[in-house]
């Protein structure tokens, strides 16, 4: 049998924003690929992004992960597939929380973690009883199923290795979507498996794509140990808590962590107890202790920002931007509040009749990427949209570029913090976030 996997390419349905520039390896898809391998299923994948679909190529079955922003734009191909009679199967997280609406488009919906049914799926496939839904079991993460990185060749990715330790968090942040999917729970993965996945890659470049890598501290600081002797160079995303353990900090910095994207999300107390933010709120302060332990520890910062609770102004987002600068952050994400289905945000926002475009902006054709899609609290939605345009275009501008590099304890510490530095900073600006 043959699969054919399909990633949906956001920027199709938003021209405004340039993905192609600075694409990543879709990891997901390669564990689906190194499923259907172990199958012995032929597999061909197709990134939206980067290349045109043939959907006249012949298949036995069309495979397409969804996430929110991609939904529309992966109904559509789906719907390509289905009139030439080929069948479809969607997973995800958009799909696990909206099941109903992904079970419109597809001929079969996967809800939660596929890897523990996929041989459950193509036996279906074979014997033609493919089911309408199936239901993932969500025990140990990607136990003992490894990506086929095979598909990815001849594909212009950024130069760095997707991987995962661990999946989910348990915290309740009011906008996450994650939250939701893996119900605030934080599952780690066999660590000898992903040694043996770093292994059989021998690339020295990583990025850990967990939701909060540091999680489950205990279990991290062993994994850490083994990967010491590696050599690799890794980042993740982590919770800023992860401060408040120096043995952790330590362990991080020996095992070749350049650094992490933190969820600052306010800089107020007031935007922090709207989101829940709980770590954050016990490390408030206005963060000058988390700040200064991680440029003790050489790591490069990437923090983001969530624009939009009802505390925000037009003020206090300028003043986020400020922070984010003379703090010398190495990257900053200012991000539009995104009511997600199935999040309390989005709940809170529907019951006050605030959300735009129907309830059902991933699905509304006049929404467009980095609008607001709820009315805020202190602000239009032009407002807020506006705002968080410009912080990403002030954040990103030369002068600001130039003076936060300047930061010897990070992104100047060393030759190759300032390459990545410099790198990710200037495709961030080219790439539309600046704009």
């Amino acid at each position: 049998m043959k699969i054919t996997l399909i990633m949906p390419n956001i920027s199709h349905l938003f021209p405004e924003i340039k993905l192609y520039d600075g694409c990543m390896e879709p990891l997901q898809i390669a564990v689906l690929a190194g499923l259907c391998k172990r199958n012995d299923q032929e597999v061909v994948f197709y990134d939206d992004r980067l290349e045109e679909i043939p959907y006249d190529e012949p298949t036995d079955l069309v495979g397409i992960t969804v996430e929110t922003f991609s939904a529309r734009r992966s109904y559509e191909i789906a719907r390509e597939y289905q009139e030439r009679g080929v069948r479809v199967i969607m997973g995800g997280i958009h799909v696990s929380l909206l099941p109903d609406e992904a079970e419109m488009h597809a001929d079969s919906i996967v809800i939660g973690d596929v890897e523990r049914i996929w041989d459950e799926i193509m036996e279906d496939l074979k014997y033609n009883r493919l089911q309408k839904r199936y239901y993932g079991n969500g025990i140990l993460p990607q136990y003992h199923c490894f990506p086929d990185r095979e598909i990815f060749k001849g594909k212009k990715y950024l130069p760095v290795t997707l991987i995962q330790f661990s999946r989910g968090c348990k915290y309740n942040c009011t906008f996450c979507a994650v939250s939701q999917y893996f119900k605030q729970t934080h599952r780690c993965r066999n660590s000898a498996d992903v040694i043996r996945e770093i292994e059989s890659d021998k690339k020295r470049m990583y990025l850990f794509v967990d939701d909060n890598i540091t999680g489950e501290k205990e279990i991290l600081k062993h994994f850490l140990r083994e990967l010491i002797p590696m050599g690799i160079k890794w980042v993740s995303q982590a919770s800023i808590e992860m401060t408040e353990d120096r043995e952790l900090m330590k362990l991080m910095a020996e095992s070749g962590c350049m650094g992490n994207l933190i969820g600052f999300d306010s800089i107020t107390t007031e935007g922090l107890r709207s989101y829940h933010k709980a770590p954050n709120l016990i490390n408030f302060n206005k963060y000058e202790e988390p700040i200064r332990v991680l440029r003790d520890y050489g790591m490069l910062n990437w923090a983001a920002f969530v624009f939009g609770n009802d505390c925000d102004s037009i003020d206090s987002l300028k003043r986020t931007v400020d922070f984010a600068v003379s703090n010398r952050f190495s990257l900053a994400y200012f991000n539009l509040m995104m009511p997600y289905p199935g999040t309390p945000i989005y709940e809170q926002l529907k019951k006050e009749n605030r959300l735009l475009y129907d309830g059902q902006w991933w699905n509304h054709p006049d929404y467009r990427y980095n609008r607001s899609a709820f009315v805020p609290a202190q602000m239009t939605p032009d407002d807020l949209s506006e705002a968080t345009i410009k912080a990403n275009r002030d954040f990103y501008c030369y002068t600001s570029i130039g003076n936060r590099l300047l930061d010897l304890k990070t992104n100047f510490r060393n030759p190759l913090h300032a390459v990545v530095y410099l790198y990710f900073n200037l495709l961030l600006k080219k790439t539309g976030t600046s704009k």
